[in-house]
C-alpha cells in the first residue's frame, strides 16, 4: 500500500513554500503508478499573475507529457476545485490524495462518483494552513476560488 502521508509531505512542504513566496498556501504532486515523484508545484496564481496555475495544475505540468495517467496518484493539500478536477479526469489520473476538505470540499464528491478513487486524510496541518489563510486574506482566496 502507498504511504498517503509520505505523499501529503511532499504536498505540504510546496504549500508552505508558496506562502513562504506571499501566494496561496496549497501544494500539490504527481506520483507514478509505481509511487515515484512525477512533479510537484504550489498554486501561483499570485506570484505568476497567472490564474491557471493552480497547484494540481503546476504539478501536473511539472511531470512533463507521460504516455499515460492511468495508476497514477495527484496529492493535494486541499481538496481540488472544479477546474483541477476537470483536469484529473480528461487526463484519467485515477486517485487523488487529499490532505484536507474542510475548508473547502472543491469536486471531490464529482471525482468519486466518476470512477475517481479519493483518499482524504483530513490532515490537521493542511486545515490550519487554509483556515488562517482564508482568514487573513479572504480576497485573495475568493478571487481562487470564482467568488465575487
Amino acid at each position: 500500500m502507498n504511504d498517503y502521508r509520505a505523499m501529503l509531505a511532499t504536498a505540504l512542504a510546496e504549500a508552505r513554500a508558496g506562502l513562504a513566496e506571499g501566494g496561496i498556501p496549497i501544494g500539490a504532486a504527481l506520483y507514478g503508478p509505481d509511487g515515484n515523484l512525477l512533479g510537484r508545484s504550489h498554486n501561483r496564481r499570485v506570484q505568476d499573475g497567472d490564474p491557471s496555475m493552480h497547484a494540481e495544475t503546476a504539478a501536473f505540468r511539472a511531470a512533463g507529457r507521460q504516455r499515460s495517467y492511468r495508476g497514477t496518484t495527484m496529492v493535494t493539500t486541499l481538496s481540488p476545485c472544479w477546474y483541477c478536477s476537470g483536469l484529473v479526469r480528461q487526463f484519467g489520473i485515477s486517485r487523488v490524495v487529499i490532505g484536507e476538505a474542510e475548508t473547502y470540499a472543491g469536486g471531490q464528491d464529482w471525482l468519486a462518483r466518476h470512477g475517481v478513487e479519493i483518499v482524504l486524510l483530513d490532515d490537521a496541518e493542511c486545515v490550519a494552513l487554509m483556515r488562517d489563510f482564508v482568514q487573513d486574506h479572504p480576497d485573495v482566496w475568493n478571487e481562487d476560488i470564482g467568488v465575487d
